[in-house]
Order: structure tokens, then C-alpha cells, then sequence
């Protein structure tokens, strides 16, 4: 079993050298490497589940008691200085392994259906490889400097497949705005490691954690400024796992192939931010204020991130926003503590968001051909409807994924989701509310997405609908600001020529959509399964997650007796809250009893504040973007009028004096001595003088 420590660095290097090989292949051999698209793909698909069985194996050894394994070497050194890399495997790093190459692994089998057609089916892989590389990789980082380096190349490989469809304006606006966004969460992150080293002199996670600690109670550090560093490091999450202010970019990065979307809302790019918090946790935990800014920045990112979903028509950016929701449970949890609970979550949410989002682009695969090609005809659920009858695998596996996220039992979602709010209520009630809050909400607008999608009649062929989304989608092209990445008018608007050319000549191919392709649907039901029973690990009867999963330093037995009565009031008012957002969405959007156009109508403020995402991206584009864009003017016009003058001036007088110069030049050295002395006579004579 040891064998299989020394080979572990294996797993982040296998998918790596899948993207190395095709990527090089693309470069040199275009062409033949293309061609050769299946081969590639099964290559790199190879590489990746080797990666999978590999993580699985080092899954079970350490639920089956072996120790913790670090293998390092020194990579750099200066004076007393020395920084080792190397690769840790522990509890943490083996769960973390094993979401990353299953989800991975599956979203590479549906990507074989789903980017088909595509003509960089090739390059769609190799990106896909090296995301996943690169997430395995900060996994097994035993350092903040080699989380740093991997942390960036997360941020890169989600700029490349966010914009993998570049020549789209909004695909292209999408990865200009995730970058840009992430890149202030990393320059906080930056600071808060370098702080954290000057204060501490090390980059290890344990070590930083205790000396922190000592620093503070001894005095050689003071409080206010452990918690700024504290702070400075979560800014890295806060923009990673898309929470308030730094959530903007989340929903525009749709924009990107739903297998990607689906990659980096379960189990890699948002993920990250939840477990560098996990890593990090031994400091956060000894500081009141920094895990005060998590747990109230995760709740209200959940309820921010529901409260916007309830208005989101386009199927794939209420799932977007939903995992910005999910996420802010996870982040609460952490923030009060319950470390176990929020990973928990991390791991449940991973499975069924992964099916969830994979089910959303198997249903625009089969809307495609009714509709065409255009995203704000084929992600638009007002031209969905009665799908169950034509997909019916996809509304299976949907519905489950819709149970889960909603808290009900036995799924998934449920067992996490209740440990968190549980462990919230023992620390703060008012953040308990907010979550339980968030937790009725969600389950309405997941319950409005599948009624709208899979139930009632098909709308893809109403020309009044189409006619609807139509003008909307000009209307978004004229309220547009501007060209910039942070504008959030152009969230689904691709460039209308590209895809209206599309919509007049496609959406004839046929009257009704159809069930995807095996290679699609396929990952969808193996994801059924543990959306339904992983939930099982960690019920409060027998929590054998927690057991193996918990904080550094605690001790955690399995629970011998459950008080029940508690369990039963926590448990029940969820699902309580759960079903009465359920009920309201069958009212709505199944039985038509009650109409929701005239809710609308008769709250429009909050209807708009909904539909606008609470006008924070308005915000934000008039602040940063037409901000900066004024001050590069500004700057513009400094450089046009003052040092271009400067410029100018100092090559006129350099002309005029060479021009004057030059008569001066008869080639006699005496001359020359002659002026050289007048001008030494006269410099002896202004400094006497002055």
C-alpha cells in the first residue's frame, strides 16, 4: 500500500500530460491531431480515469487508518531561507481527489456527446485536462506557495474554457470578467500569504495556524492585525467560490460549454475556495472576527444568490446562481465552525450540481434542433415544457438532482444541508434564519425549473414566446453600456449576427427535442447515484463522514445516540420550509392556480430587484468600468497634452540648438578649448553668485 504514496503525484500529473501530448499535437500537427479526435479523447479520458482509480485507492487506505503522507524537496533556498515542494495526502486531499476525478472523468464521457460536432472538439479536451491537472494539483499542494501557483492555473484554465467560444462578444466579455474579478480576490489572497509569512516564517498550514496563535496571546502580534491577514487570505475564496462582492462573474461564465460549466461549479474552480478555507481552517478558528466575515458572508451570499435564481429564465444561470447559493452554505458552515458539515456539503453539492448542470445541457442539446443554435432560445425555459415525455432519462435524473438540492430526504442534499443549519442554530439563530430562510427558496425555484422544463405542454414551437425573448434580447443589445466585460446587459447575448443566422435556418430541423445520446445520458445516471445515497455516509445515526472527515486536532467518535427529538425539529422544519417552496411552485408553474406575471406586477420593485441581480453588476460597471474608463481618459489626455509636450519641447530645443551649434564647428581643437573654458568660468561664476 505504501507503493501507492510514492506514485500519488501521479494523479495531477497524468491529466497533464494528456493536455501536454494533444496540446503539442495541436500546435505542430493541427490538422492530423485533429482528425484523429476520438483517439485523442479516449487518451486523455484514459489518463484521467487512471487518475480515478488511483485516488480511490488512496481513499480507502486512509479510511482504513493510514497515516497521513508528505513526501518534499527543496525547490529553493537563500541564507535561512528554504522553500520545499512536494505533494500531502491525508483525509482531506484523498476525498478531495476522488470528487475531482469523478466528476471529471464523467463530465469528459458526456463531453464526447455533447461537443460532437464541434470543430474544437480536440482543444475542448486538452483544455479540460489541464483544468483538471491543475485542480488535482492545488489537492495535493502541502503549502500556501504551491496552492498559489495551482490557484492561478485554475484561474487561467477557467479563462480559457469560459471563453473557449471566443469569437462570441458575450462568451469573450465572460472570461474577461472572470479573470478580472478573481484577479482582485488573488491580489488580497497574495497579500494575506506574504503578510502571514513576514508574521510567521512559514508557509505551512498547521504551522502558520499555531504560531499565529502564540504571536497573538504573547502580544508580538496584535489581534486587528491577525484578523486583516485573516481576511486578506479569504478574500481568495470569497472570489474563487463566487461570494458577495466578488460573485459577478460567476453566472456570465454560462457563457462556456455546459460541460465546463458543469466542471467548474461541482468540483473544481469554486470548489477551491471552499477548501483552501478547510486548509486554512486552524488559523480562521482562532480568530472570532475572521470567522464572523465567513459565516456572514456565506449567508448572505446564499440568500442573495436564491433571491436572484426565483427570476432567472435561462436554465443554466439559475443553476449558476444556485451554486452561488450552495456555496454560501458551505462557507456559513465553515465560518461557524462545522467543518465537517460545510465539506460534507461540498461533497454532496458536487455530485448532484455536477448531474444537475449535465442534465440542464442534455436538455439544450435536444432543444438545439427545435429551436437552433442561439442560447436565449435554447436555455430559455418559457420555450420548454412537457420534456419528461420526449427525455425521459434527463427529467429522471433531473428530478432527483432537484430532491437533493432541495433538502429532501433521504437525497443527498438533505443530510448535509441540515448538519449545516443544525450547527448554525447552536451558534447564531439569526444566521439559522437566513439559511433556513434561503433553504424554502431554493426549493421553489429548483421545483419552478423542472415544472417549466420537464412538465406541461411544449412551448418550443409558440411564436409568441419566441417573439417574446426576441425582444427582450434587442432590448438587452440597446440598454447596452458598452463594449466592457462587467456589463450586465450582455449576460446571454452572444453577437446577434452570429446567432441569429443560426435561429432563421435551424429551428425547422425538427417539431420536438429528443433524448441525448448514451454518452450523455449515461453520466447522468451514475451521478443518480450518489446524488441519492451518498447522503447516507453522514446521517446523524451514524456519521461516518464526520469520523473521518473532521478538524485538525479534534477527536471525533461515532455517535452512539442521536437526540431525536432535536434531529427531528431541525430536520423537520427544513423539509417544513422545503415543501411549502415546493407547494408554491406547483401552484405556479404545474397547476396554474395561482399566476406569478401577476405577483410580479403587484410587487414590481422586488420583482425588478430580482430580475436586475440586485443591480449590484449595474453598480459595479458604473463604478469600475466607466470609472476606469474615465480615468484612462484622463490619464490619456495627460499624456497627449503634458509628457507628449515635454517630448516635443525637448526635441525642438534639441533641434534649435544643433542648428545653432553647428556654425560653431570649424575643427579647431583651440576653439574647442576655448569654449569649454568659458563655459567652466562661467559655472564657477553662478555658483559664487548663487
Amino acid at each position: 500500500m505504501e507503493a501507492i504514496y510514492q506514485y500519488a503525484w501521479l494523479i495531477p500529473v497524468l491529466p497533464l500530460l494528456g493536455a501536454m501530448i494533444v496540446g503539442i499535437g495541436l500546435i505542430a500537427f493541427n490538422q492530423a491531431t485533429n482528425r484523429l479526435r476520438q483517439v485523442n479523447s479516449i487518451f486523455i479520458v484514459s489518463l484521467t480515469g487512471a487518475a480515478m482509480v488511483l485516488s480511490f485507492a488512496l481513499l480507502w487506505s486512509q479510511f482504513h487508518g493510514h497515516a497521513p503522507y508528505t513526501q518534499m524537496l527543496e525547490w529553493a533556498a537563500a541564507g535561512d531561507f528554504h522553500l520545499n515542494m512536494g505533494y500531502t495526502v491525508d483525509h482531506l486531499t484523498a476525498l478531495m481527489l476522488v470528487i475531482v476525478t469523478t466528476v471529471a472523468f464523467l463530465v469528459m464521457v458526456y463531453t464526447d456527446g455533447y461537443m460532437a460536432h464541434d470543430p474544437s472538439y480536440v482543444r475542448f479536451y486538452a483544455y479540460l485536462s489541464l483544468f483538471s491537472s491543475s485542480m488535482l494539483g492545488l489537492v495535493v499542494s502541502p503549502n500556501l506557495v504551491q496552492v498559489y501557483i495551482f490557484w492561478e492555473l485554475v484561474g487561467m484554465c477557467s479563462y480559457l474554457l469560459i471563453g473557449f467560444w471566443y469569437d462570441r462578444k458575450a462568451a469573450a466579455d465572460a472570461c474577461q470578467k472572470a479573470f478580472v474579478t478573481n484577479r482582485v480576490g488573488d491580489f488580497g489572497l497574495l497579500l494575506g500569504i506574504l503578510g502571514l509569512y513576514w508574521s510567521t516564517r512559514s508557509f505551512d498550514f498547521t504551522v502558520i495556524g499555531e504560531r499565529l496563535q502564540e504571536l497573538v496571546q504573547s502580544g508580538g502580534l496584535s489581534g486587528g492585525l491577525a484578523a486583516l491577514l485573516a481576511i486578506l487570505v479569504f478574500l481568495g475564496p470569497v472570489a474563487k467560490s463566487a461570494q458577495f462582492p466578488l460573485h459577478v462573474w460567476l453566472p456570465d461564465a454560462m457563457e462556456g460549454p455546459t460541460p465546463i460549466s458543469a466542471l467548474i461549479h461541482a468540483a473544481t474552480m469554486v470548489a477551491a475556495g471552499v477548501f483552501l478555507i478547510a486548509r486554512m481552517f486552524p488559523m480562521f478558528e482562532g480568530i472570532p472576527v475572521a470567522m464572523d466575515v465567513i459565516a456572514w458572508t456565506g449567508a448572505f451570499t446564499a440568500f442573495l444568490g436564491a433571491t436572484i435564481a426565483i427570476t432567472q429564465n435561462d436554465i443554466k444561470k439559475g443553476l449558476a446562481y444556485s451554486t452561488m447559493s450552495q456555496l454560501g452554505y458551505m462557507v456559513m458552515g465553515m465560518g461557524v465552525g462545522a467543518y465537517s458539515a460545510g465539506l460534507f456539503h461540498l461533497m454532496t453539492h458536487a455530485y448532484f450540481k455536477a448531474m444537475l448542470f449535465l442534465g440542464s445541457g442534455s436538455v439544450i442539446h435536444g432543444m438545439e434542433g427545435v429551436v437552433g443554435h442561439d442560447p436565449a432560445y435554447a436555455q430559455d425555459m418559457r420555450l420548454m415544457g412537457g420534456l419528461r415525455k420526449y427525455m425521459p432519462l434527463t427529467a429522471l435524473t433531473f428530478l432527483v438532482g432537484t430532491l437533493a438540492i432541495s433538502g429532501i430526504p433521504p437525497f443527498a442534499g438533505f443530510w448535509s444541508k441540515d448538519e449545516i443549519l443544525g450547527s448554525t442554530f447552536a451558534v447564531n439563530p439569526t444566521l439559522w434564519l437566513v439559511g433556513w430562510l434561503t433553504a424554502g427558496i431554493t426549493a421553489f425555484y429548483m421545483f419552478r425549473m423542472y415544472f417549466s422544463t420537464f412538465e406541461g405542454d411544449f412551448r418550443g414551437n409558440l411564436e409568441s414566446a419566441r417573439e417574446t425573448i426576441k425582444l427582450e434580447k434587442l432590448q438587452a443589445m440597446g440598454l447596452s453600456m458598452g463594449p466592457g466585460a462587467m456589463n450586465s446587459q450582455e449576460l446571454t447575448m452572444a453577437a446577434d449576427n452570429h446567432g441569429a443566422g443560426h435561429d432563421d435556418h435551424d429551428h425547422h430541423h425538427s417539431e420536438f427535442p429528443h433524448e441525448s445520446p448514451l454518452t450523455m445520458t449515461l453520466p447522468l445516471l451514475i451521478l443518480a447515484v450518489p446524488s441519492l445515497l451518498i447522503g447516507l455516509v453522514g446521517t446523524p445515526f451514524a456519521n461516518y463522514f464526520e469520523e473521518f472527515i473532521h478538524a485538525p486536532g479534534e477527536v471525533v467518535e461515532l455517535a452512539g445516540e442521536v437526540d431525536l427529538p432535536e434531529f427531528l425539529i431541525m430536520g423537520g422544519s427544513s423539509v417544513g420550509i422545503a415543501l411549502i417552496g415546493i407547494t408554491l411552485a406547483s401552484l405556479m408553474y404545474l397547476r396554474g392556480k395561482i399566476n406569478p406575471t401577476a405577483i410580479a406586477a403587484k410587487i414590481p420593485s422586488l420583482y425588478q430587484l430580482s430580475k436586475n441581480k440586485w443591480y449590484i453588476d449595474d453598480i459595479y460597471n458604473v463604478l469600475f468600468v466607466q470609472g476606469s474608463r474615465r480615468l484612462a481618459r484622463q490619464v490619456l489626455e495627460v499624456d497627449a497634452k503634458v509628457v507628449d509636450g515635454v517630448v516635443n519641447l525637448t526635441g525642438l530645443v534639441t533641434l534649435l540648438t544643433g542648428e545653432a551649434l553647428k556654425y560653431f564647428e570649424n575643427g579647431r581643437a583651440q576653439f574647442y578649448a576655448l569654449i569649454v573654458f568659458a563655459a567652466v568660468l562661467g559655472l564657477v561664476i553662478f555658483s559664487g553668485i548663487t
